[in-house]
């Protein structure tokens, strides 16, 4: 889709469909304003009348109005006028996105970006259109054989600003939005391909393609021969009991002097996770192949990182496998060496996440980075502390977790922050290893973090649980590619503050 900023404050762009808005009072937005006045009073008409109450998310299409000079004219609901914020404005930009679907419209104005909307700027609003029309758009890459839907009309939606210098700003904030859709798609298609399409190797395969696609990227794959020559002791205890082989995907984009320290985002990339020997239950597990999530969106990260050419060194490291039980699987009671050196005793073969990332946190020291963050669907006690709405941040630098925390905010991809420490850590005591990687079930979440805590000492790090976040079950079951727009957001902001 084709997202342009144009300067009409008057509301005079000739378009298949203007996008306006009216507040429940009755309050027309600015576009609906000179619009109304084009067509005679209409839309102010509407209120009194009974027939458009203005409430959030409700939408009224007028075809052929006269006088306009747009064909059509999609009047959104947009409720209070003193309560209208960043969610309010977002709901009224879906309902939006939702009616022109069902229109024969190719192109549209959204004037809702003249609005004042709290703790929104011009970029901002900008930026929430190309994202919000972004997901609407996307598609789901299915295997069925039926008649696929015809392509969306609607290719292309420009923003009205009242000047150049508001253009120049919104343009920005459009190409912004673009690629963070653009990462978040790529993120959503790995996560929701079958398990026996999108495997380790496969992940590798993409992961190339972008190297191809963007100069400044480069990859390297290490396959089980390669992993074993590292030492990653954890990561092939998991590996094992697959015949599907592993892969450590490394990508370096430099976008800064290659004396500036990296940013290091760390996935973990369990392409099925069946549970290994402490199989999981039946139920819900063909959801299990989302258990890449995090893999998915931190190459979804550095593919709009990309786009966006931002002056920064990021480095992602994915440890991608299958967790499966078979003869050959690890078992409880095994003890692992890890790459640190450190030995961990498996008690629980479906806590395999924190094994292979606590291998690739280890890994990416020789990166030397500024920062790193890991990416994970590691525990189901997230879900059950912060439901499907935060993800949860874990950290040993209260500096970064508030970056982390305000990325989501600004991105609407919110977090939550949760705590670590040695208390946690006494729950992991082994009396044959050095930890286990389990702790009961009492501060689950919490427990987890705090085993990569250990891995992760004189780092700057925090960790992502995004079990409650990364997909939806259900009847809309799929990717919704989380957290790419927090972790966008955040390197956007670290690239500014350099």
């Amino acid at each position: 889709m084709e997202f342009k900023a144009i300067v009409d404050a008057k509301a005079r762009a000739r378009a298949d469909c203007a996008v306006v808005g009216m507040y429940e009072r009755g309050d027309l937005s600015v576009g609906a304003g000179h619009i109304d006045s084009q067509i005679g009073g209409l839309i102010g008409k509407l209120h009194g009348s009974g027939d458009f109450a203005g409430k959030l998310g409700d939408t009224l299409l007028l075809p052929l109005p006269r006088g306009a000079a747009s064909a059509r004219v999609l009047l959104i609901g947009l409720g209070a006028r003193s309560g209208f914020g960043r969610k309010q404005y977002r709901k009224a930009l879906q309902a939006a996105a939702q009616a022109l679907g069902r229109t024969g419209a190719t192109d549209a104005v959204v004037y809702l970006t003249l609005e004042e909307v709290a703790d929104l700027d011009t970029l901002y609003r900008a930026r929430m259109v190309a994202e919000v029309f972004s997901v609407h758009a996307y598609k789901v890459p299915d295997l069925k054989t039926g008649t696929k839907p015809k392509a969306p009309r609607l290719t292309s939606v420009s923003v009205a600003t009242d000047d150049s210098r508001d253009a120049k700003t919104a343009a920005a904030g459009l190409h912004t939005g673009a690629a963070v859709s653009s990462g978040v798609s790529l993120a959503r298609d790995l996560a929701n391909l079958p398990p026996n399409v999108c495997t380790p190797t496969y992940l590798g395969k993409r992961a190339q393609a972008l190297a191809k696609q963007w100069p400044s990227i480069t990859t390297k794959l290490f396959d089980e021969r390669g992993i074993k020559a590292l030492k990653m002791g954890a990561f092939l205890a998991v590996t094992q009991g697959s015949v599907q082989p592993p892969r450590l995907i490394v990508c370096e984009y430099r976008g800064a002097k290659k004396s500036v320290p990296p940013i290091c985002l760390v996935g973990k990339g369990i392409t099925f996770d069946s549970g290994g020997i402490s199989l999981k239950d039946p139920p819900a597990m063909d959801e299990m192949k989302f258990d890449m999530s995090g893999a998915a969106s931190v190459l979804g990260t550095l593919r709009a990182v990309a786009e966006l050419r931002l002056p920064i060194n990021l480095v992602v490291v994915i440890a991608s496998c299958e967790n499966m039980p078979s003869g050959g699987a690890v078992k409880p009671a095994d003890i692992v060496t890890t790459l640190s050196g450190q030995t961990v005793e498996v008690l629980n073969t479906d806590a395999e996440g924190r094994l292979v990332l606590c291998d690739a946190i280890t890994y990416s020291r020789r990166f030397k980075p500024a920062t790193v963050v890991d990416v994970a669907t590691l525990t189901g006690a997230c879900i059950v502390a912060l439901g499907n709405h935060f993800s949860a941040v874990m950290s040993n630098d209260d500096g970064l977790t508030q970056e982390l925390l305000a990325a989501g905010v600004r991105a609407d991809d919110r977090a939550w922050s949760m705590p670590i420490g040695d208390e946690y850590v006494d729950q992991l005591k082994s009396n044959f290893a050095d930890i286990a990687n389990v702790g009961g079930r009492e501060g689950g979440a919490c427990t987890a973090a705090s085993f990569l805590w250990k891995f992760a000492k004189d780092l700057k790090w925090a960790h992502l649980d995004v079990a409650g976040t990364a997909w939806l079950g259900g009847a809309n079951k799929g990717s919704t590619g989380r957290p790419v727009p927090l972790l966008v957001d955040f390197l956007l902001h670290r690239a500014d503050a350099k």
